[in-house]
């Protein structure tokens, strides 16, 4: 019965997510050898709320499981949904066995992991129109160059001395964002620059920055293929997205070996 929690596992992982993100201001600490009290819970404000603390906790559990089933587009059906809770929480013999169950969970999984897989698909072919018109366009503006590769770049302020190597570690602040301008990153609003080696970040930044000198500033148009691609990164950046990113080049430091890039920074 192991390997039939996996989608359970999913589902319920958040059920108490929401009470433990809403938690953002800590009590006062109390003095030494006193044992912190324990706050008694608010009464809702909602004459429909539960009144008891357990009643309000099963609803946070109903309320989390029934939103991770809408967020992941689970098809489930509630009545029967709310049968195997009753099953499971009296001990009663379940209608099915655990082949049976076995099965299903692992043909559902399929079925859903297929559906998953064309809307990515879907999604991905109509990004990758908008970023092949987007780079159409934008290649014949003043002052934008447009690289073998398919890099689109306008340099906004050119640096002094020397580009950096593949091989070499860079210190940069860069913001990114979507093609609708949604922003996904940045270091300038982290208030610490990035730094990380040139070869180990996504092609349209190694090529860029190559490109760069220190203290230069660039406006970069990366296509999917320079990118990430059609498996997307996170949540916020879809497969086949175009990026565009503001880079400032800070320093050139020694030659990096096999250093990570900070977390935050577009990796490839």
């Amino acid at each position: 019965m192991k390997k039939l929690v996996t989608l359970s596992a999913l589902l319920l992982a958040g059920a108490g997510a929401m009470v433990t993100a809403q938690q953002t201001e800590q009590p006062a600490t109390p003095p030494a050898g006193q044992q912190p009290a324990q706050a008694a819970p608010a009464a809702p404000a909602n004459p429909a709320a539960p009144k008891s603390l357990e009643d309000q906790a099963s609803y946070v559990i109903g309320l989390n499981i029934g939103r991770n089933l809408k967020a992941q587009e689970v098809p489930a059906n509630l009545d029967v949904v709310m049968k195997g809770l009753r099953d499971g929480l009296s001990g009663a013999q379940p209608v099915m066995t655990d082949e049976e169950m076995q099965a299903a969970m692992n043909t559902f999984q399929q079925q859903m992991m297929a559906k998953q897989e064309s809307r990515m698909k879907e999604e991905g072919d109509k990004n990758k129109k908008a970023a092949d018109e987007f780079l159409a366009t934008n290649k014949a503006k003043k002052g934008v160059v447009t690289t073998a590769s398919g890099l689109q770049y306008e340099v906004v302020k050119e640096g002094t001395g020397a580009s950096p190597k593949a091989t070499d570690q860079v210190t940069v602040h860069y913001t990114g964002t979507l093609l609708d301008g949604t922003k996904f990153d940045s270091s300038v609003d982290r208030g610490q620059p990035a730094t990380f080696p040139v070869n180990q970040v996504i092609p349209g930044w190694t090529e860029a920055l190559q490109l760069m000198k220190v203290g230069g500033k660039y406006k970069l148009y990366i296509p999917p293929a320079l990118g990430y691609g059609d498996r997307g990164a996170g949540a916020q950046i879809g497969p086949n997205a175009l990026l565009v990113f503001d880079v400032e080049l800070l320093g050139i430091g020694e030659p990096a070996a096999e250093q990570a890039p900070p977390q935050g920074e577009p990796q490839q």
